[in-house]
């Protein structure tokens, strides 16, 4: 069986490409007590406010048709945004060599997060170089990495 986010997903998709978009990441979570269907999309030159409304209008048809979801929910559209979490192995590809923060689950070296530039990844096991030296970081202990915007 499907998990909700990916059905959502495979719906989603071709409206999202319709609208010149691409689908970054589809995410079901309960927050205060009500549950929240977000779609997070990216497009070559930035999302605007314009495009979520676009994919809105054109994905909640095929939501309320399909109803993948049991009970209420609120649906969401917006950008990635810029900084941005990295969960596919294609997220690591495209932005190798860019600036980001990664978080780990349990203190290393007195610390839990560390920002640097992305220079490795293998099957979940990510590096990142640091204060110029390669840091290599276990999938299992790694709880977030996100891009990160230097000014």
């Amino acid at each position: 069986m499907k998990k909700i986010t990916e059905l959502v997903a495979e719906l989603a998709e071709p409206a999202v490409k319709s609208q010149g978009c691409e689908l970054w990441d589809v995410e079901y979570v309960k927050e205060a007590g009500t549950w929240y269907l977000r779609l997070y999309l990216d497009k070559e030159g930035g999302v605007d406010i314009l495009d979520c409304e676009a994919v809105s209008r054109a994905v909640e048809p095929l939501l309320d048709e399909a109803d993948p979801i049991e009970g209420s929910y609120t649906f969401e559209v917006s950008s990635a945004g810029c900084e941005r979490p990295l969960k596919r192995p294609s997220d690591f590809e495209r932005f190798m060599g860019s600036p980001v923060s990664l978080r780990l689950y349990q203190n290393r070296d007195g610390s839990k997060e560390f920002a640097g530039t992305l220079s490795g990844y293998d099957n979940g096991d990510v590096t990142v170089e640091v204060g110029g030296r390669p840091m290599a970081f276990s999938k299992k202990d790694v709880a977030l990495v996100r891009l990160r915007v230097e000014f």
